[in-house]
């Protein structure tokens, strides 16, 4: 959208043409004009503008009657009497209101005794509360069907052996025991799993605590194909395959959502074959050139995925690649859960000394890698490469915290900024959500 302002001097009237852009911020929009003459690109996903040719729930019902690399659920349901659903928790903007009816209607035409239980993949996050686990699946689901959300602390886990990086794959006990062992999710690009969605289900979603931190040991997260949009030689996802397979993921329902959180692309079946498909679809189609600028207006794409700090660093990640060295993000999150992770937060708080964090982190053996310190460890390589403005409704002592800069408002970001940079007229890219897009 193009509009246009009057400025009125002395003698002549002087038209500026101004560019003006929409940010999803929490279940909103923030919107801010941009001079022509200091807008240097939008960067946004092609998703955000595809169109589907059949509705949500026929794209699911296809993928469904059509998977790739196995019979279809129904089949694979035959004789099964304990069938697990590994669905996404209340951080993933996954439809399941649209997917796990569908599932359990083919698992029930396989076999309709079957002892279905829907098993939450937190990972390593704050279980699921009972609103968002009724306001995910929707209330007929919520009360009929048994529910049960993983806890990556709980002793009653199961060893299932090594990983190829030497790490422990012990994972809940409900999915091991299973007959049948399936998982829903979204793909989009992950800023060091390549990928989120198919393998990712299983591990971390289902894994202990201690198998994830040594998954997401420093030296894996520094390897420059531990990246978004990279799976090809990507050491997180080697490991999150193996695991997946040796709990014996059968069957996945994946999809690709737009920036409304519809479902524009569906794949099911073998958790890899699948899975591949499903990427190789969105890779084509959400990959930007970067446009190199003194300043990047960045966003988490809204809610849910704004929820917190912790989570906001996946959308800096896109940031990061179109901003100067030494230039400034400006990152907008709503935030209302506040920092999201206490190890991420203290973890800045207790240390002003950015690569001395990152040395430490580095020389940190796989086995005892802390709590959260992969998050850590990407955000304090954000922190290296440009200085972060963030604007949300965290306290400000929090933002300071995290070695951020608290802003109220885009306007009021922009301004800290022209000033951090000595450049009233410092040039600005933006990009509306950064987890939707791969930059580079």
């Amino acid at each position: 959208m193009i509009s246009v302002h009057l400025r009125k001097p002395v003698n002549r009237a002087i038209i500026i043409f101004m560019k003006t852009i929409s940010f999803p911020y929490g279940k909103e929009f923030l919107t801010y004009d941009i001079p022509d003459s200091r807008f240097r690109g939008e960067l946004v996903s092609e998703m955000h503008h595809y169109r589907a040719a059949k509705s949500q729930e026929d794209l699911v019902n296809d993928a469904l009657e059509r998977p790739i690399g196995t019979p279809a659920l129904r089949v694979m349901s035959e004789g099964k009497k304990n069938v697990v659903i590994i669905a996404s928790d209340h951080t993933r903007p996954v439809p399941s209101k649209i997917i796990i009816p569908r599932m359990l209607e083919e698992i029930r035409r396989g076999s309709p005794r079957a002892d279905i239980t829907i098993l939450v993949a937190t990972g390593c996050h704050r279980a699921t509360s009972q609103a968002e686990l009724e306001s995910k699946f929707g209330p007929e689901i919520f009360k009929r069907e048994k529910i049960v959300i993983h806890d990556c602390d709980s002793p009653d886990m199961v060893y299932l052996g090594k990983l190829p990086s030497g790490g422990d794959i012990i994972l809940n006990r409900i999915a091991a025991e299973a007959d049948l062992l399936i998982a829903e999710g979204f793909i989009e690009p992950h800023f060091f799993a390549g990928f989120s969605g198919g393998r990712k289900s299983v591990f971390p979603g289902i894994a202990s605590r201690k198998a994830v931190v040594y998954n997401h040991n420093a030296e894996f997260i520094a390897h420059p194909a531990a990246r978004t949009g990279i799976i090809e030689g990507n050491p997180i996802h080697i490991d999150m395959l193996y695991a997946a397979r040796k709990v014996r993921l059968e069957f996945i329902c994946n999809v690709v959502i737009n920036a409304a959180k519809e479902i524009i692309y569906a794949v099911a079946g073998d958790c890899d074959l699948a899975h591949r498909e499903g990427r190789e679809f969105l890779f084509a189609r959400c990959r930007a050139a970067p446009v190199m600028s003194d300043m990047v207006i960045s966003t988490n794409g809204g809610y849910p995925l704004d929820q917190n700090i912790y989570q906001a660093v996946k959308g800096m990640t896109a940031a990061e690649a179109t901003v100067r060295k030494g230039g400034v993000i400006i990152h907008l999150a709503e935030s209302g859960d506040g920092h999201g992770a206490p190890e991420f937060h203290r973890t800045f708080a207790e240390e002003k000394d950015i690569d001395r964090m990152l040395d430490t982190f580095m020389k940190t053996p796989k086995e005892n890698t802390r709590v959260d310190q992969w998050q850590s460890q990407i955000f304090a390589r954000v922190l290296k490469h440009a200085r972060v403005i963030y604007v949300s409704g965290a306290p400000d002592e929090m933002v300071r915290d995290l070695h951020m800069i608290p802003a109220h408002s885009i306007d009021e970001a922009v301004k800290t900024a022209e000033k951090l940079l000595d450049n009233p007229a410092a040039s600005i890219t933006v990009i509306p959500d950064g987890v939707s897009v791969i930059v580079g």
